[in-house]
């Protein structure tokens, strides 16, 4: 198989939403008193988990958790919602805290993935970020100059579909003009990025282990499948 375009998932694969102690600071329950280390590890737990519900949610929220990745006003809703159920009431407060975990420019990227990027393109590879996200992560890439090594970015708020339906990944390599067949998928969900290979993609599974713990699974995958 000759693989001429690369798909990578965003969060897990390329970069991870990684603690800031800073973020935390000053953060209190409804009583005013600061959150505890624990409940600030929980909190930072349900709010970067891939996939499934965190908290018990009424009916307009539920709706709102469903469709987070296909609205930014239902992701953001449904968010500070989460933040409220997990010892957060304050509003202000939850705002704020959301408003820094949907800031692109602070989520940490893997070791290699710019590295992982330029190779890619300049082995003449197509290179696309198909992400389930409810913001605009341009300018992680962007910042860092990465953005010339991307030739399209699929998000599923932009697009009205969410890994794994099968018309994301279409629409994934129609922008990018390669057959399905010669097309990777790289991620860390073997249920949602997985999906690609019923259109007839291939598909690398990396680990979502923290940034310090995961040094070099991106080039690693692209070497299974002689790109690298």
């Amino acid at each position: 198989m000759t693989i001429r375009a690369v798909l990578f998932d965003f969060s897990n694969t390329l970069f991870r939403l990684e603690q800031d102690e800073t973020w935390l600071a000053g953060l209190t329950d409804h009583e005013g008193t600061p959150l505890d280390i624990d409940a600030r590890v929980e909190l930072m737990r349900r709010m970067s988990a891939p996939a499934g519900q965190v908290v018990e949610l009424d009916a307009e929220h539920l709706h709102a958790w469903t469709h987070r990745d296909l609205d930014p006003e239902l992701h953001r809703k449904v968010y500070l919602e989460v933040l409220k159920k997990s010892g957060l009431p304050r509003p202000e407060q939850a705002l704020a805290l959301y408003n820094r975990l949907t800031d692109p420019s602070r989520w940490r990227p893997y070791p290699d993935t710019g590295a992982t990027l330029k190779v890619a393109s300049e082995r003449g590879v197509k290179v696309g970020v198909l992400s389930n996200i409810g913001f605009d992560i341009r300018p992680a890439f962007t910042a860092r100059g990465w953005d010339a090594y991307v030739d399209e970015f699929v998000l599923s708020f932009e697009v009205g579909a969410v890994k794994p339906e099968l018309e994301i990944f279409r629409k994934a390599v129609q922008a990018l003009n390669v057959p399905a067949t010669e097309t990777l998928m790289v991620g860390d969900s073997e249920k949602a990025d997985g999906g690609a290979r019923a259109i007839g993609c291939a598909f690398a599974l990396v680990p979502p282990l923290p940034t310090a713990e995961r040094p070099d699974a991106l080039i690693t995958a692209l070497r299974g499948f002689g790109i690298v």
